[in-house]
């Protein structure tokens, strides 16, 4: 059982930054790839980005391309989503997610993934 703890939430006006991070307690995290999904209020969890268990590739919503950047750093079971020029529209609970896999995937499929962080709120202001 893997579990996750988002961390690095918060709220922010337009234009502004965030960097949520992901810890897994599981030190086998490198065996795992992880995505970063969001919700709002009233609407689905949605597909943000999601990066290999090595880090050698990475998917992105179109929404989020060009702002957005997700890393890893295996040494610390850590997973990091960089949030640059953040929109009111980003508003949302971010959650990342692990998958277990042998494989090189990125996958953009909540249901693909095994275990889910608690989420942390992420609110930017006009």
């Amino acid at each position: 059982q893997v579990q996750l703890v988002e961390s690095g939430g918060g709220a922010v006006q337009a234009g502004g930054s965030l960097k949520p991070s992901c810890t897994a307690s599981e030190r086998t995290f490198r065996n795992y790839a992880v995505g970063w999904f969001r919700q709002a209020p009233g609407k689905e969890r949605e597909f943000v980005a999601a990066i290999s268990w090595g880090g050698g590739r990475t998917n992105y919503a179109d929404s989020v391309k060009g702002r957005f950047t997700i890393s890893r750093d295996n040494t610390k079971n850590t997973a990091y989503l960089q949030m640059n020029s953040l929109k009111p529209e980003d508003t949302a609970v971010y959650y990342c997610a692990a998958q277990y896999t042998t494989l090189t995937v990125v996958d953009d499929t909540p249901r693909k993934y095994d275990y889910w962080g608690q989420g942390t709120q992420v609110t930017v202001s006009s």
